[in-house]
């Protein structure tokens, strides 16, 4: 984007600059000729005024006539009856001359050498040259500088929107100064909440339904037992087979759900967490810092989860910030294993969460302060998507916990396995 950005600026610019300089180079060509000519004009006038009449031109003051004479050139008089009289030195071949008649029959004639003109012009055209340069270096600076101030902002809306479909639904309040970029990261954060809403919809659906088929399925089973034991054998039979399909009925809805878990975290892989979390520190080390903020980390080596990794870190991220917003003294984020999942608690020394609040701190739209409330309900939402789950674990202070899925054997075993040689 940038270089095509350069590329189109300095084109038009250099366009530009032959347009205007090749006919002005031109124009300054010829117009130092006419006031080369002019010069010798003037010159003859002066001469004309000291001339009286025919023989005058010995009678003349020689020096006074010289001095009308331009360095280099040649004053003819040319004069019916009489020779030619000439003042000054030969102009060699094709000299620049004008001429004046002074008196009926005689005409004086004034010349210099064109070599005195061609410098003069070649000066003059060097001096555009210089001004056509000078203004394509300007123009191509400008461009530079235009290009740039374009093109981060471009960048940082496509990553936005990148980001946004990774899954990342946090606004970004930074702004670039241009009013249509800026009027794209609105519509881009408009939408981020929009679709955090309709993913945290659907997921409270899926949970929903399948609560509610779950204990519809439940109490169908536990209908259908109880009339297996029923005397009439027909009964007991058709009870039985119908006790086998809502069986195989609840199997399909455990499929259907691990099925839809797996599709919200298709993105997931196996990662290192003290990777993930060195990115997360390196960029909020220093915001927190600037707030007179003090950030400890405690990640042991060598803990393997299988996430999507753009989504562990903006979780991490809406904590920090949340952290950093409402909460105070030191902030701590540590790492620990467990049987099942891999735990990342973020905390501080704040105030923590108000009693009232704390059943519904991950709703959309709650918040201690002046923020959206929209943090903490994404960053759930985001760890949630790859199967993770986000929790409150303690209020005051307070302390939230991320737990992550650990990754597979097959994911991790082929990569750590040492290589053997064939003895």
């Amino acid at each position: 984007m940038r270089r095509r950005i350069l590329q189109s600026t300095l084109l038009v610019v250099t366009i530009t600059a032959l347009v205007l300089g090749v006919p002005l180079a031109i124009t300054t060509w010829r117009l130092m000729e006419d006031f080369s000519r002019a010069d010798l004009l003037d010159r003859l006038e002066q001469v004309a005024s000291r001339l009286d009449g025919p023989g005058s031109f010995d009678a003349v003051d020689q020096d006074a006539l010289a001095l009308a004479v331009p360095s280099g050139g040649r004053l003819t008089l040319e004069e019916d009856g009489r020779s030619v009289q000439v003042l000054g030195a030969d102009v060699g071949p094709d000299p620049i001359a004008e001429t004046l008649p002074v008196w009926p029959g005689a005409s004086i004639t004034l010349a210099e050498p064109r070599t005195v003109l061609r410098t003069e012009q070649v000066q003059v055209t060097l001096v555009v040259v210089l001004l056509i340069v000078l203004s394509v270096g300007t123009g191509a600076v400008v461009a530079t500088v235009t290009a740039r101030r374009l093109a981060e902002p471009l960048r940082d809306v496509a990553a936005r929107a990148a980001r946004l479909g990774a899954g990342d639904f946090r606004r970004t309040p930074h702004r670039h100064g241009i009013p249509e970029l800026d009027r794209v990261s609105d519509v881009l954060d408009t939408s981020a909440g929009a679709l955090a809403e309709l993913v945290q919809r659907e997921r409270d659906l899926v949970g929903d339904v399948s609560h509610q088929m779950r204990s519809r399925l439940t109490a169908l089973q536990l209908r259908l037992d109880e009339l297996t034991t029923h005397p009439d054998p027909g009964v007991a039979r058709e009870a039985g087979a119908a006790l086998e399909q809502a069986e195989r009925l609840s199997g399909v809805l455990d499929e259907l759900l691990q099925a839809a878990r797996a599709a919200r975290a298709a993105g997931a892989e196996p990662a290192d967490l003290r990777e993930i979390l060195a990115v997360v520190i390196e960029e909020w080390h220093p915001r927190l810092r600037s707030a007179g903020r003090a950030l400890k980390v405690r990640v042991p080596e060598r803990m393997l989860v299988r996430v999507t990794p753009a989504r562990v870190r903006e979780a991490l991220g809406a904590l920090l910030e949340n952290a950093l917003r409402h909460g105070g003294g030191t902030v701590t984020v540590a790492a620990r294993a467990t049987e099942h999942s891999l735990q990342v608690e973020v905390g501080d020394a704040g105030p923590g969460v108000p009693e009232e609040l704390v059943a519904h701190v991950f709703d959309r739209g709650v918040s201690v302060g002046s923020s959206t409330g929209l943090g903490l309900a994404l960053a759930r939402a985001l760890v949630e998507a790859d199967g993770g789950r986000l929790e409150l674990s303690r209020a005051r202070p307070p302390v939230f916990t991320i737990f992550l899925p650990t990754a597979r054997a097959d994911d991790v075993l082929p990569a750590a396995l040492p290589a053997t040689t064939p003895r």
